[in-house]
C-alpha cells in the first residue's frame, strides 16, 4: 500500500473544470480496482494534521498529559487506519476497538496514578475521534482518573466547551485545530499559523491556546488530513507513486478528479492540485468528502483520483 497524503463533502454528475486548458495532454482514463492507494504528497500541499490532545489548561496535571502522551507515542498512521479499519469495516465499537489496541501495544505499562478524580473526554462526531476518545479513557483510567466519554459533536461546539472547562480532554488534530483557533482569536483573515512542518504548527497552536486557555499534549506521528486515492490498478498502469507523478504523466482530458462539490475552489483540493504540483484535470465529478461516493466512483472506475482522508480504514481493507 502506497500511503500519505490530500480529502472534503458532495453530490454527483460530472463538470469540466474551467482549469482544463487547451494545451492539456491526454490524461489518464479511470482503471477499476478494489484496493485504494493513497500517492505521496510529495511537495507538501497538506498540513500536518497531527492527532494532539487538547488539554483545558486549568485540568492539566504533569501525571495526566503523561498518560495521554502514551497514546501519542504508540500511534502512526498506519495503525490509525487498522483501529478505523475495526470500528468502520470490521464494525466493532470504538470501545472495544481501543481495549484491543491498548492491550496490543501495552498502553498502560507504565502510567503513574496521580490523584485523579473525575474528568470528562469530549469526542467529535465521527468514529475514529470516539475511538481515541476511548483511548484517552483506557490510560487515563490507568492514572488514576475516573474518566467519562462525552460525544459532543463538531469543533464549534466541544471547543467552547473544551476552554470553559465543562470537558478536560479533546483528540484532536493540530493543523486544523491551529487554523480554527486562529479564525476565533485573530479573525478570518489573519495570515495562516499551519504548516506542512509540524513543528511550526505546535508553536503557532500552543500560543494561541494560551490566550484561550487551552495546552496540549506531544502530537502522535498519526495524520489524519486530506489525501488523494488511485485505484491500485490505476497506479500500477500509470507509474505513479506520488503526486508529482500524476501532474507529470495525467495531467490531461481523460483524467477525471472526484470530490466534495467545493474542491475546485479549495487550497487544498482541487486548487491546490493546479498551484503546487500543476495538474490539470480534464473534468471534475461532484461527490462527497472522501466518503463512499468517492470510494465508489474509484472503485468503479468512474473518477481517476478522488480526495480521500489518510486515515481511511478503507485504506487498509484492500
Amino acid at each position: 500500500m502506497i500511503l500519505a497524503g490530500c480529502g472534503d463533502e458532495g453530490s454527483s454528475g460530472t463538470e469540466a473544470p474551467a482549469t482544463a486548458g487547451a494545451g492539456a495532454g491526454a490524461g489518464c482514463a479511470p482503471a477499476a480496482g478494489s484496493q485504494l492507494v493513497v500517492l505521496e504528497d510529495d511537495k507538501k500541499l497538506q498540513n500536518t494534521d497531527n492527532i494532539v490532545p487538547a488539554i483545558n489548561a486549568k485540568a492539566s496535571k504533569p501525571e495526566l498529559v503523561a498518560a495521554l502522551d502514551k497514546v501519542s507515542a504508540a500511534l502512526d498512521t498506519t495503525k490509525l487506519i487498522e483501529l478505523n479499519k475495526a470500528v468502520d469495516v470490521d464494525r466493532k465499537t470504538p470501545k472495544v476497538a481501543a481495549e484491543e489496541f491498548a492491550t496490543a501495544n501495552s498502553l498502560t505499562a507504565g502510567i503513574t496514578k496521580g490523584q485523579g478524580g473525575p474528568i470528562t473526554i469530549g469526542a467529535a462526531n465521527f468514529s475514529e475521534n470516539q475511538t481515541l476518545g476511548e483511548l484517552y479513557a483506557i490510560v487515563l483510567t490507568a492514572a488514576g482518573y475516573q474518566p467519562t466519554v462525552q460525544q459532543i459533536g463538531n469543533r464549534e461546539l466541544y471547543e467552547p466547551a473544551l476552554e470553559k472547562g465543562e470537558i478536560q480532554v479533546v483528540p484532536e488534530y493540530a493543523a486544523t485545530l491551529a487554523d480554527f483557533l486562529n479564525g476565533k482569536v485573530n479573525g478570518a483573515s489573519a495570515p495562516a499559523v499551519s504548516s506542512p512542518d509540524l513543528d511550526e504548527t505546535m508553536s503557532g497552536l500552543k500560543t494561541l491556546g494560551d490566550k484561550v486557555g487551552l495546552t496540549f499534549g506531544t502530537p502522535s506521528a498519526a495524520q489524519d488530513q486530506n489525501a488523494f486515492a488511485v485505484t491500485k490498478e490505476f497506479a500500477d498502469k500509470n507509474g505513479l507513486k506520488t503526486l508529482s507523478d500524476l501532474a507529470a504523466k495525467c495531467s490531461g482530458t481523460a483524467t477525471i478528479l472526484g470530490g466534495p462539490p467545493e474542491c475546485p475552489q479549495r487550497p487544498k483540493c482541487q486548487k491546490g492540485l493546479e498551484e503546487v504540483y500543476s495538474f490539470e484535470a480534464g473534468a471534475f465529478s461532484s461527490l462527497d468528502a472522501g466518503g463512499p461516493q468517492t470510494k465508489s466512483a474509484l472503485t468503479t472506475g468512474t473518477i481517476s483520483v478522488g480526495l480521500v482522508f489518510s486515515s481511511d480504514g478503507a485504506l487498509a481493507a484492500g
